[in-house]
């Protein structure tokens, strides 16, 4: 049997668009927080969302201000579901998103070890009139570790 590279927890080391013309964008900022994660059952699940994210006024979940939601899902994505590796690409069948249209749909990710770092990276997409591919460089979280993250 071969081993699957791809089992374990990934943290984000960074999310990068580029376009047909060379142009680098960084869609959640240079300091985008994330992590993805591969379980050995075939299912896998990736939050990603941008630095220094605004609280709600209110501390109850689920509720919020219409602005509040809005620039809250405009600054988080989150999908998992299914994976199957196949030869250069590894493919997510998406059961649950945050953006509803990709529930159902099929992600294609292409992808490249280089040590304890993974990088993921799209075909082409049409992002606002222009042909992008994003590239999504990961690194393998082997024990836990201080993120900076505070818990009340």
């Amino acid at each position: 049997m071969v081993e699957n590279q791809f089992i374990g927890t990934w943290q984000l080391v960074s999310w990068e668009n580029r376009d047909s013309d060379g142009n680098v964008i960084y869609p959640y900022g240079q300091d985008a927080i994330g992590y993805i994660m591969y379980n050995a059952d075939g299912y896998m699940s990736v939050n990603i969302m941008m630095a220094n994210r605004s609280n709600f006024a209110s501390e109850v979940i689920l509720t919020g201000t219409t602005e509040e939601q809005a620039v809250a899902s405009q600054s988080y994505l989150a999908y998992c579901g299914n994976y199957e590796i196949q030869s250069d690409k590894i493919i997510h069948y998406i059961a649950t998103s945050l953006f509803p249209n990709w529930v159902g749909t099929v992600q294609e990710r292409f992808f490249q070890f280089e040590g304890d770092r993974l990088v993921l990276s799209t075909p082409p997409l049409s992002v606002s009139g222009k042909q992008q591919t994003a590239h999504l460089t990961w690194e393998r979280v082997n024990k836990l570790q201080d993120y900076g993250i505070q818990f009340v």
